[in-house]
């Protein structure tokens, strides 16, 4: 019975592939536009793209054009090709922007800039552009159902540019080149006013700056010492339940005995 069911399944399998390329191969727009509609329902996505997108040039500006058009660049969407279905949504919605497709469209297509967004250590061309195309649509459609996916993907990308800017100031720090880190935090704290990483920002930039100032020759010293503390006093104003507070009180005080020392000498 079973090997009776699985011949049966094979031979179903091999006449759908069968029909297909004869239907590739064929001249008969109408029968590849009916079977990529077919393929397209039924999940078939890379059989249904390869024949929309032989007969896409030859329905343009055809009642049919429109649907085509929608499935060839949805095909490209589920099949992960993120480039090329952003850039087929977006024509889509150009050329139709009264369909009722069109809203999901212009959404996908602003998503596929999203997946395209590499990891935050790297560079961040396609993070800044997939926030603009995501914020395109959520000014053109503020009551859009895919709104609150769309504020959370922007988020998330905020994030990253906020993650990368952080790292960057940190790492100045590590290398101990401490006067890039503390302009470089001073920076980021301009530029991700709402950042969630502002807490750790003004304790490593108080770290570099105690660095800073520890390490200095003489007569630049007194005038560091006190823009140490400075930042150690924004530190705890801002962040009075910060983690590192118990550690940087403690380097505060090495600071103000290093500064007593030219009070002392005065």
């Amino acid at each position: 019975m079973k090997k009776g069911l699985y011949i049966l399944f094979i031979s179903i399998l091999f006449v759908s592939c069968s029909e297909f390329q004869k239907t590739l191969k064929s001249d008969d727009t109408a029968a590849k536009f009916e079977m990529a509609t077919e393929l397209y329902d039924a999940g078939k996505y890379k059989k249904s793209f390869r024949l929309a997108d032989q007969i896409l040039q030859q329905y343009r500006g055809k009642p049919q054009a429109e649907k085509l058009t929608y499935i060839h660049a949805m095909c490209s969407y589920h099949l992960g090709d993120y480039y090329i279905a952003s850039y087929h949504l977006g024509k889509f919605t150009d050329i139709y922007p009264q369909s009722e497709k069109a809203e999901e469209a212009s959404f996908l297509a602003a998503k596929g800039y999203y997946f395209n967004s590499p990891v935050y250590s790297k560079e961040q061309k396609e993070t800044v552009e997939a926030i603009e195309k995501l914020q395109l649509f959520i000014n053109e459609y503020p009551n859009s159902p895919y709104l609150p996916e769309a504020n959370t993907l922007v988020k998330e990308l905020d994030f990253k540019l906020e993650k990368k800017s952080f790292e960057i100031a940190k790492q100045y720090g590590l290398i101990s080149d401490y006067k890039a880190s503390i302009k470089s935090f001073n920076n980021f704290l301009l530029e991700f006013p709402g950042a969630s990483l502002r807490g750790e920002a003004f304790y490593y930039r108080f770290e570099a700056a105690y660095n800073l100032a520890i390490l200095s020759v003489n007569y630049l010293k007194e005038e560091r010492l006190k823009e140490a503390l400075g930042y150690y006093e924004a530190l705890k104003k801002g962040y009075p339940n910060s983690e590192h507070l118990e550690e940087a009180t403690v380097l505060k005080e090495q600071l103000q005995q290093e500064l007593n020392t030219f009070t002392t000498k005065s």
